[in-house]
């Protein structure tokens, strides 16, 4: 018989939980997402639906333990982040491994890694949200904020926008002045060499990968507030977001206590590594530090979940692709059904043929500064987000999302049952 103690939690339950349960999305706004009134409206679950919700939890972190245990096994990797959102809930927040090699210290949910240059995809959000206020325009001049930069003749110079050095179609030759950055100079500094590099091409024509012309964007961002990006980010988004662990600074990641160290493979197998001083002058290009259960609330917030924080028509325009490039030589660009691959806003953006009357969207980018390796894409069509933070230079990296995203469809594809990860974590039943 069920406990009156089990009885009365059921009873709290159905009384006080806000929760929304979908079989589909019936009635999308424009954008793809569920309206908010609607993915707000209260609905209350049976017993039975909460409890098969917690049976598809249950089922996808046996199935993430078997896959990064055996990852391990094989010596692919030494700790990983791992942090899954589904609907509107964080389903999966934790570790695997170890995050130090030398006190053997375990890798959870709040462990904090390097995100390298997943801290573009932070850059791109801003610059949307500044616009949305008015601060700035994809099309203003970057002259205009930082009046020194020179890139080529005055012609060319005056041509470059915000748009290009945000998408990599600034005309720049690949990883300019990146030695630039990685030997800590500042972006003011860097700003003034570009006179030194011979463009490409005209701005727009042509996708190039940047570090140094990226981090330009924070000095536009300074221009546009009167504030450092540091600043913006926190006030703007890790703090509404509740996200706790992030940090932006050497320093700040070396006082805390849960972090990953990084590690490198030896003949005689992995070993732990020093934290570098490195990229924090470019903090939007590479210079964020977070945890698996702030990537979480990141992604939750990109697909829609904090409305309040931001809306999902201004998200939406950092995913519009901007430049499309045909290397078919990234390991993205090799995962199944892939079709195409753009760049937007600091953000990758793939589209793959699923079934073969289906095509979908994936938002995306990859990581890797000082020894560490990260990966994050989204899937809007299913409301899908997976973040994979290693440290480690793995193996695996060029596979785990496709690897995670079939695992993920393959617990939720029934009876898809969506939970506000605010409103319930977990429930325990005694059927004693």
């Amino acid at each position: 018989m069920r406990s009156p103690k089990s009885a009365l939690i059921i009873f709290l339950l159905f009384s006080a939980i806000v929760i929304v349960a979908t079989s589909s999305k019936s009635t999308d706004n424009s954008d793809g997402h569920l309206a908010y009134a609607e993915l707000n409206a209260p609905r209350i679950l049976s017993a039975e639906e909460i409890i098969a919700y917690n049976s598809k939890k249950q089922k996808l972190e046996k199935a993430l333990k078997t896959y990064f245990n055996q990852a391990r096994a094989n010596g692919y990797i030494v700790g990983a982040g791992v942090s899954i959102v589904h609907g509107d809930s964080i389903v999966f927040a934790n570790g695997f491994g170890k995050r130090d090699l030398k006190t053997l210290a375990e890798v959870n949910g709040n462990t904090v890694f390097r995100l390298g240059s997943l801290s573009k995809g932070f850059a791109g959000i801003l610059a949307a949200d500044l616009k949305s206020e008015g601060k700035l325009s994809w099309n203003d001049q970057i002259t205009d904020f930082i009046p020194e930069f020179k890139f080529g003749t005055t012609a060319n110079t005056s041509k470059v926008k915000v748009a290009h050095i945000l998408s990599h179609t600034s005309g720049t030759p690949y990883h300019s002045f990146t030695n630039l950055v990685e030997a800590g100079l500042s972006a003011e500094s860097i700003s003034e060499r570009f006179i030194e590099v011979q463009p490409l091409v005209e701005p727009g024509k042509q996708y190039s990968y940047q570090n140094a012309m990226f981090a330009m964007s924070q000095l536009v961002f300074k221009k546009a507030t009167g504030k450092n990006t540091k600043t913006l980010f926190n006030e703007r988004f890790f703090q509404p977001l509740g996200m706790k662990s992030v940090s932006m600074t050497h320093d700040d990641l070396m006082n805390t206590e849960n972090k990953a160290l990084p590690s490198v493979k030896r003949r005689s197998g992995w070993k732990s590594i020093s934290l570098r001083d490195k990229y924090y002058n470019a903090v939007t290009a590479g210079g964020i530090n977070a945890s698996a259960t702030d990537m979480g609330k990141w992604m939750r917030f990109l697909l829609g979940g904090n409305p309040e924080v931001m809306n999902s028509t201004e998200i939406q325009e950092v995913f519009n692709p901007v430049i499309s490039y045909k290397n078919r030589r990234k390991y993205y660009q090799r995962w199944e059904g892939h079709l195409e691959t753009s760049y937007g806003f600091g953000w990758r953006i793939h589209r793959f043929q699923e079934t073969p009357d289906k095509e979908i969207t994936v938002w995306h980018h990859g990581g890797s500064v000082n020894g560490f390796r990260n990966e994050i894409a989204m899937f809007p069509d299913s409301d899908i987000g997976i973040c994979v933070l290693l440290n480690s230079q793995s193996q695996i990296s060029k596979a785990v999302i496709p690897d995670l995203y079939k695992i993920v469809k393959e617990v939720f594809s029934s009876n898809q049952v969506k939970i506000k990860t605010e409103s319930i974590v977990s429930l325990q039943i005694d059927n004693n």
